[in-house]
């Protein structure tokens, strides 16, 4: 891994302080650095955005493109902006205090009687300053804040205060480039680590939808499951009965004679749904079983109301030779077949 800056090469192998353990990779410093990287150098690395980009980073670079100007970043307060303006070869001004003041620097301290652990500021510490979990107690590990303000807003509670704890000191007076260059590591860990939980459940998600894909194809290869060519109101009833949507109590059927069958016991007596967690091939033998199922539990209903099966007798050939097609594909599959059917 190569750092940008020997600051913060040096930074990684002093092992500067950071909540959340990671190894550290083998440090190369990159030769030679670029503009934005000695524009980086010499900024405070709170990470706070008040330059108006969404770290010191991107502030960096933006310098170097000329899209932004050099007396932005109020952490860095009048030194830091002197600083720039020497390494630029810009004349010094007075820091823009449309993007704030130059101030003692502060920590975040949280009320944690009143904290209901969110984890909003966790979330929102750019830094990884804070120690929580969900709806558990969160507290600021005060030698690691940076006094970035990011945790405030978001606390839905208001239980959290910025505290200055350097006196009258500001700027870069009140910040050392040993806490600037540890806190740049712990941001760009921070970073790594957010982009890995990405990559992380794009994989994941991937995957599933893969696993969906696979279970959807091999529902619609089993013969006899298509309801392509049926009436819209015929599909739509088949897709209730197969996925068990249709109340016990608005379920029944019509027999031979066109007599109303109730659907009460039948919808008793159907099967669970078929678990999901399943191969392509179980999935295809469960579903052709728990059809088999639902048959032979509605032709029992039947033949409670005296109701004869239909199709038994002078069937054509093509009717037997599916119905001989689909014992032979049920052998094939192991799958039981009633011997009375």
């Amino acid at each position: 891994m190569a750092y940008r800056s020997e600051s913060q090469a040096k930074s990684a192998i002093i092992g500067g302080p950071c909540f959340h353990s990671y190894p550290v990779p083998f440090a190369t410093v990159s030769s030679p650095p670029s503009l934005a990287d000695r524009i980086e150098d010499l900024l405070p690395q709170t990470q706070c955005t008040k330059c108006g980009y969404a770290g010191c980073r991107p502030y960096a670079e933006a310098i170097a493109a000329g899209e932004a100007s050099h007396d932005q970043c109020p952490p860095g307060g009048a030194e830091g902006v002197a600083r720039l303006a020497a390494l630029l070869g810009k004349p010094v001004i007075p820091l823009n205090v449309e993007h704030g003041i130059e101030r003692p620097r502060p920590v975040a301290r949280i009320d944690e009687s009143v904290c209901i652990g969110c984890t909003l500021c966790i979330q929102a510490c750019p830094v990884d300053a804070i120690a929580g979990a969900a709806k558990r107690m969160h507290t600021v590990i005060e030698s690691l804040c940076t006094g970035c303000d990011l945790c405030v807003a978001p606390c839905p509670v208001d239980c959290i205060e910025m505290v200055a704890v350097t006196g009258e000191a500001t700027g870069w007076n009140a910040w050392t480039q040993a806490q600037a260059d540890a806190a740049r590591a712990r941001h760009d860990r921070r970073l790594e680590r957010q982009q890995h939980e990405r990559e992380d459940a794009e994989r994941r998600a991937a995957l599933r939808q893969a696993a969906h894909r696979a279970q959807a194809g091999a529902a619609a290869s089993v013969p006899g499951s298509s309801t392509v060519g049926m009436e819209p109101r015929a599909v739509d009833a088949a897709d209730r009965t197969a996925t068990h949507e249709v109340p016990p109590a608005k379920v029944s059927d019509v027999g031979a004679q066109g007599d109303e069958v109730p659907g009460k016991a039948f919808a008793q007596a159907m099967p669970e749904p078929v678990p999901p967690a399943l191969s392509p091939d179980e999935r295809k033998r469960a579903i052709i079983q728990a059809a088999l199922e639902r048959a032979r539990a509605k032709k029992a209903e039947l033949a409670k109301e005296g109701v004869a099966p239909k199709n038994t007798v002078e069937v054509s050939a093509a009717v037997q030779a599916q119905i001989d097609e689909a014992d032979a594909r049920r052998k094939r599959l192991g799958i039981d077949v009633d011997p009375s059917s």
